[in-house]
């Protein structure tokens, strides 16, 4: 591994030609796998109704596509060596397209669960290789290309509600079809820049079920069997770490790639980013229903303001990191989200005030959007170009276990809290203390984007 090795056209702040049409490929692929979650999750009590199957089944829809996700997540860098991430990503979108609509056509739960299964392993390779793909092309511009391509994805949770489940996994059958026409014309053949590697059958064997069982051990943590996958996941996690530290650049994940320090602090913060994004989703929801007395209708248009915050900071991005370094652009936009947080916790003590919601929600949300990219774009400058592939899996798997890890943490907090405190008047004490937890987990992550370097924007991509 080269840390800092990069390519003629990343020395530039000039974009390379045809950069747009291969980014234009990119968001459409991170829009149909978020438009997919989303319709899922909001429409859980539609499938309930037209399946005809309990809740404990149909939620196995939304759990069976992360564990699937899971299980192939591991093996994206090496499937790039092996084909080259055109082939790769033309994989992806195929089968992602396919599924979509076997999914519309399910008859049945289990049907449906299946397919699902299907998709979260085309799904698991979807997201990670859009963002290898403006990673590799977009250089030391990372930040304004990135942001370009997130701002369309947010408009999924959007769309996700106005359509049944059906039309919108239909939906993805012609837009995927057109994706895989426009990936077939505009994606460069890369194959001569991958060294081939063989695949790391035992970091497979460890890494995937660790994944796995970890997700699945944290859904179901208060439950003694989760408890037990959940330790059993740890050690499958030593273990491979044991085995990639002896393989070195043949590991399915090179552990090596965290001895540039800016890449290990670029993936802590997207752990912990995307933990309190996922454990602030769970517990707002629930603190307006149950202590607020605030409809599920009312709930959605409350929450509306964390998306708002989000689309008005992306497309300001890459405009904000030509001005800021990373540090500086991390840690104002992780303040804003500590702040918002802080607020949370006064409205549980107090009461809700919409206009003092709106204002944190909108401060959670632009910050949320202020750190991603940034922290992101800082942890691929640091490494070389070759090593994008594997970088965009360890990164992508940081993400995936933050949510899950920082949820239960919040959950078996409010619970415990709710248990001892014991009257249901007096609940808004412990979301208060619950939403202190988590200006906590903010405050963890203002600290961490502080060990970005302060000049890690002007040396991007190996430059000085």
């Amino acid at each position: 591994m080269n840390a800092g090795t990069s390519s003629p056209t990343q020395g530039s702040d000039r974009l390379p030609p045809g950069t747009w049409k291969i980014v234009s490929v990119a968001a459409i692929g991170s829009f149909m796998a978020q438009l997919d979650a989303t319709i899922v999750n909001v429409s859980l009590p539609d499938l309930v109704a037209t399946l005809h199957a309990p809740f404990s089944h149909i939620q196995w829809v939304v759990s069976g596509y992360l564990l699937a996700l899971a299980l192939t997540l591991p093996l994206n860098g090496w499937l790039v060596s092996r084909l080259g991430g055109r082939a790769v990503y033309l994989w992806c979108f195929g089968a992602f397209t396919l599924t979509s609509g076997l999914c519309a056509l399910a008859w049945s739960a289990p049907s449906l669960i299946i397919f699902r299964l299907l998709q979260g392993m085309a799904g698991g390779l979807l997201a990670p290789m859009a963002q290898m793909t403006v990673a590799r092309v977009a250089g030391r511009q990372m930040p304004r290309v990135a942001s370009a391509m997130t701002a369309p994805v947010l408009l999924a949770p959007l769309l996700g509600p106005l359509a049944s489940w059906r039309w919108i996994f239909l939906l993805n059958v012609p837009v995927g079809l057109a994706a895989f026409i426009l990936a077939v014309l505009f994606l460069p053949d890369d194959r001569h820049e991958e060294r081939p590697r063989p695949l790391d059958l035992t970091g497979l064997g460890l890494l995937a079920p660790a994944l796995v069982s970890f997700l699945y051990g944290m859904d179901h943590v208060t439950r003694p069997y989760g408890s037990a996958t959940l330790g059993a996941s740890l050690v499958l996690f030593v273990l491979y770490v044991r085995s990639a530290r002896h393989k070195g650049d043949d590991a399915l994940i090179d552990l090596r790639l965290l001895r540039a320090p800016a890449f290990s602090v670029s993936a802590v913060i997207m752990f912990l980013t995307n933990g309190v994004s996922f454990a602030g989703q769970m517990l707002l929801p629930v603190w307006l229903i149950h202590v607020c007395s605030v409809s599920p209708e009312r709930t959605g248009l409350f929450m509306a303001p964390l998306g708002l915050g989000m689309m008005c900071v992306y497309p300001l991005i890459g405009r904000l990191s030509d001005r800021f370094d990373a540090r500086n652009l991390t840690g104002c936009g992780a303040l804003l989200s500590l702040v918002g947080t802080v607020i949370l916790v006064v409205l549980a003590y107090s009461g809700l005030n919409v206009v003092l919601l709106t204002i944190a929600l909108l401060l959670r949300g632009g910050g949320a959007g202020a750190v991603g990219i940034p922290a992101m774009s800082a942890g691929y400058a640091s490494i070389a170009r070759a090593d994008i592939p594997m970088a965009t899996t360890a990164l992508n798997i940081m993400q995936r276990i933050g949510g899950p890890m920082l949820i239960t943490a919040c959950a078996t907090f409010l619970g415990w809290r709710l248990a001892a405190i014991g009257a249901p008047h007096v609940a808004s004490t412990a979301f208060a203390e619950t939403f202190g937890l988590l200006a906590l987990f903010h405050g963890a992550l203002l600290l961490t984007t502080r060990f970005i370097k302060p000049s890690e924007k002007k040396h991007q991509f190996g430059l000085s």
